[in-house]
């Protein structure tokens, strides 16, 4: 079932809603582009009580 949630773009700083894929597990790891600037962000999300919390980090 997915998820919204969000992450803070590690290139341009801008907000960008995501749908994360519960049933993906509690740790998950994917590439998605900022909405705004294109960069390719490296998404670190974990399940944290009771939502899910990403951490963005540019993809190298």
């Amino acid at each position: 079932m997915p998820s919204e949630a969000g992450f803070q773009c590690a290139g341009c700083g801008e907000w960008n809603e995501t749908v994360v894929d519960e049933s993906a597990g509690k740790r998950q790891s994917y590439v998605e582009d900022c909405q705004v600037c294109c960069k390719p962000n490296l998404l670190v999300i974990s399940w944290n009580g009771g939502r899910f919390v990403i951490r963005a980090e540019l993809e190298s």
